[in-house]
């Protein structure tokens, strides 16, 4: 790895932390622009239970393997973007002279960073849960609905995100006709949103889930509290997510939800820090995180070009 004071005799323009959608377009971007670019991804991917990666045109039903070596393949064609499997565990400095600590102890410089880290998911304790998950229970239908269409659908309305059930819900009558909400605890959907769902035809189970029933990653039922079984094929449900230790220690502005706040520019409350991808936004999909991450770096570019054309 360069270090600041021996192989790298200039600090990096970019240093990119995490090397998902968001981290590898951004160094794309960058690497066409002619920054000297280095990413740093190690550690488990965030979507490492999916098979597939779905609406990323081009792309599609790709797995996410093929898509990051094809990704890497593609940066090695830039000689100014460094990319190595390595991880940041602390950064200091300011905007125009960052510090990075990485994972074998050494330090490097950089002029701007990009966070993609993603998000860091915390799987439900319910029982059957982790057997589920990545292959008959998801968090995004836009990824996983189409090759379940039809199928006996449920979602879990959680404490914190049954404000947003019911759209959530009525959304589902899209790929299936046959859809349920189980909640997690009684009482927690009021009238209105009980009235609502029953008008698009959604079933509420009133009681809170024992189990999940199943064999092989195939969901078949879900067993609730009361005794009964509610024959279920795939499961949608939004465990609770926090950010990544290096994200969290630089106390970024976060939203309501823990998001990351980002400027139109995808730059976060410190200066000369951006962040793209699932760690500032709800909608977690492959080409969005693509999308933030070339928005961020052009971003990035054109402040680093004008300071130094100035600086001459």
């Amino acid at each position: 790895m360069p270090s600041p004071t021996k192989d790298a005799p200039k600090p990096y323009d970019v240093v990119i932390v995490g090397g998902g959608p968001g981290g590898l377009a951004a160094a794309l971007a960058l690497g066409r622009a002619n920054k000297r670019v280095l990413l740093c991804d190690r550690g488990p991917r965030r979507n490492a239970a999916a098979i597939h990666l779905h609406n990323f045109v081009s792309r599609d039903g790709v797995t996410p393997d093929a898509f990051r070596t094809a990704s890497r393949e593609q940066l090695a064609a830039y000689p100014l973007v460094d990319v190595h499997d390595t991880r940041v565990e602390a950064i200091d400095g300011g905007r125009g002279a960052f510090r990075l600590t990485l994972d074998d102890g050494s330090i490097v410089v950089a002029r701007r960073i990009i966070l993609a880290t993603g998000m860091i998911d915390l799987p439900l304790t319910m029982d059957g849960f982790a057997d589920h998950w990545g292959s008959s229970i998801f968090q995004c239908p836009y990824c996983h609905g189409y090759d379940h269409k039809g199928r006996r659908w449920a979602t879990l309305a959680r404490v914190d995100t049954v404000a947003h059930i019911v759209p959530f819900a009525l959304q589902l009558r899209g790929w299936t006709d046959d859809v349920a909400v189980v909640v997690e605890v009684d009482g927690l959907l009021g009238d209105d949103a009980r009235q609502a769902l029953g008008a698009g035809g959604i079933h509420v189970a009133g009681a809170p889930v024992r189990r999940l029933v199943g064999s092989g990653g195939a969901l078949q039922a879900i067993e609730l509290a009361d005794g009964q079984r509610l024959p279920c094929d795939v499961l949608f449900a939004h465990p609770p997510q926090r950010q990544v230790d290096v994200v969290a220690s630089l106390k970024p502005r976060l939203d309501e939800h823990g998001f990351v706040v980002v400027d139109q520019r995808g730059e976060t409350s410190i200066p000369g820090v951006f962040a793209a991808g699932d760690l500032c936004t709800r909608m977690h999909a492959a080409i969005a995180a693509a999308s933030a991450g070339t928005f961020a770096a052009v971003a990035i570019n054109i402040e680093l070009t004008i300071e130094t054309a100035t600086a001459r």
